[in-house]
């Protein structure tokens, strides 16, 4: 995905690969849709605050709203369906799901097997840090007093290695755990898709935090739909202008993130 808590390089091959040999079915188009009153949505069931089981139960986060915005305004009711990370293409080519959501970034790799619609939100590789490092750039974090946070099987460790191989890197095993090592001085920042860390930030008000102002990278994340279907891709780039136009989106982020999404979606009635 560019995605992130993230997708390895290895998974995102193995995710193309495992496409090529699922068999293709016809996509249900929109008219099916609405005949059968529901839309199947393919969410990644282990990744809050985008879709996770609530303490009832119950599905909730980022694309769940989105997900019921959508059905919504279909006037159909939701199937969620679990999807894992590298599911995601293979199941939209073997009409398994209609949609994916999921963070599913726009690439041209991708764009050869599905449609997608406008993008829905952005993910922003950029630096999180404290007052504490005074650094202007992320280029001047390549250098040997600086410790790096990160997961374990991240795409952008290996990324780091070559981007900013005098930095030192530090590894754990979930988001909250990086944050954590910068709160405590145990690193001095995270060079990562930071939309996701953000939230775990509130757990340190004394902490003083700061994201860069000039980001890394920007990927844009839209909706997944098989190829060719378009009067179904279209309908939903008319609900997410409607969704952009009323701030939902925006609002949305905010609430399950934590903080504003750092490279907003500007609305575009003209796709």
């Amino acid at each position: 995905m560019l995605r992130r808590t993230a997708i390895t390089c290895l998974a995102l091959l193995a995710a193309l690969a495992t496409t090529l040999t699922v068999s293709i079915a016809q996509a249900r188009s929109l008219d099916d849709i609405i005949k059968a009153g529901t839309i199947r949505i393919g969410i990644n069931p282990n990744f809050p605050p985008n879709s996770s089981r609530g303490a009832n139960g119950e599905w909730e986060g980022f694309d769940i709203d989105v997900g019921n915005k959508i059905a919504a305004a279909l006037d159909v009711k939701v199937e969620w369906v679990p999807t894992e990370t590298p599911q995601r293409v293979p199941f939209l080519v073997s009409d398994q799901i209609d949609i994916s959501l999921g963070a599913l970034t726009r690439s041209v790799a991708r764009a050869k097997l599905i449609e997608y619609t406008v993008p829905l939100h952005t993910e922003v590789m950029a630096v999180l840090t404290t007052e504490k490092t005074p650094i202007k750039d992320w280029k001047e974090l390549d250098n040997s007093k600086y410790t790096l946070a990160n997961m374990r099987g991240n795409w952008s460790v290996d990324y780091l290695k070559k981007q900013l191989p005098k930095a030192n890197v530090e590894l754990v095993d979930t988001i909250a755990d990086t944050v954590r090592l910068v709160a405590q001085g145990r690193a001095d920042a995270i060079v990562e898709n930071i939309d996701f860390f953000m939230k775990h930030t509130n757990n340190y008000p004394n902490v003083k935090w700061k994201v860069l102002p000039k980001p890394i990278d920007v990927g844009w994340c839209g909706i997944g739909v098989q190829r060719g279907n378009y009067a179904l891709r279209d309908a939903l780039n008319i609900v997410l202008y409607n969704l952009h136009k009323s701030n939902f989106v925006n609002e949305s982020w905010e609430k399950w993130y934590g903080a504003p999404m750092l490279v907003k979606v500007e609305p575009n009635p003209y796709f």
